[in-house]
């Protein structure tokens, strides 16, 4: 047969294909060029943006764990000011969608990133990281409790020039009610999911891994509890869905779209396999080849119970 379709339509934006890179993960873009053709990316999320410039928790910041890793990177970045000015430029014109993940301690400081970036026609689409904690409230994470998301989303939601895709955490007691809660506050697609809580300690010399204690815990350690949140979610709301946890591979990008996902984001894998986006695009193109399946968006949702 022909090659298949794989463009997918989230949030208004069409994606060549249903493979992007994880916030992060994959720096600002430029930090992967020699490695792979971005252009062929169906979107890069770059890392997280706050108002201020941030330097992160003081290292050992990563540690290694079984089938993963844990991260307390504490939202190092260049501040919003530094990445219009330095990393827009290059993310211009590569051919691929350009999604700025945007981080905040506060509603106002998201309002503030977001309204700094509209306007700036290199950006697709806004990654809301509501697994913030919310320091002005009660410390907890705005993806904590359907009415903080509300909130948060609502209000951004007012002030977006963009598609708005909130990032939702899994260390919620249920997730469905925080997804529908986005929905009705406007959000376009939602992304999840983000980290697990995690720590380890050395068992020789009695020490934590990361000196911020905890961390957070991705990889293919996390990927079922990846795919039970996009299932659930899928089954709740109606607007897109982009999976995140574990993936790895070809086979993880089609189980999460069985599951609901209409696009997915390679995290952890990118520190493993420098190319492991564009091999997965040959896989799933192959994939869908050899099932005789001439549109990727026939996958979404069709996982069967048994």
């Amino acid at each position: 047969m022909s090659s298949p379709n794989l463009k997918v339509n989230i949030g208004g934006v069409e994606f060549a294909n249903p493979v992007m890179t994880a916030s992060g993960t994959f720096g600002y873009g430029e930090e992967f060029n020699e490695y792979i053709d971005l252009s062929r990316l169906g979107g890069i999320v770059t890392k997280s943006i706050t108002r201020h410039e941030r330097k992160g928790h003081r290292p050992p910041r990563t540690a290694e764990t079984a089938s993963g890793m844990l991260n307390a990177i504490g939202l190092a970045n260049v501040g919003v000011d530094a990445y219009v000015r330095d990393k827009l430029q290059f993310l211009r014109g590569l051919g691929t969608k350009i999604v700025v993940n945007v981080a905040g301690f506060d509603i106002d400081e998201f309002i503030y990133v977001v309204d700094k970036l509209n306007g700036h026609e290199e950006i697709d689409m806004v990654e809301l990281n509501i697994s913030c904690p919310n320091v002005k409230g009660d410390g907890m994470e705005f993806s904590s409790k359907p009415e903080i998301a509300y909130e948060v989303v609502s209000k951004v939601r007012k002030i977006c020039d963009f598609p708005l895709m909130p990032k939702l955490s899994p260390n919620v007691a249920d997730i469905k009610p925080i997804a529908k809660a986005c929905e009705e506050a406007g959000a376009d697609a939602l992304a999840l999911i983000n980290t697990l809580y995690g720590m380890a300690i050395d068992p020789y010399t009695w020490k934590i891994k990361l000196t911020n204690v905890t961390g957070g815990l991705s990889g293919p350690a996390i990927k079922p509890v990846a795919i039970q949140a996009v299932w659930k979610v899928y089954n709740t709301v109606k607007i897109p869905i982009v999976g995140i946890g574990g993936i790895m591979d070809y086979r993880d990008v089609v189980e999460f779209m069985l599951a609901g996902a209409k696009a997915v984001q390679f995290g952890t894998a990118n520190f493993i396999q420098p190319d492991c986006t564009i091999t997965a695009i040959d896989g799933l193109t192959e994939y869908l080849q050899q099932r005789n399946i001439a549109d990727v968006n026939d996958l979404i949702g069709k996982a069967v119970k048994i």
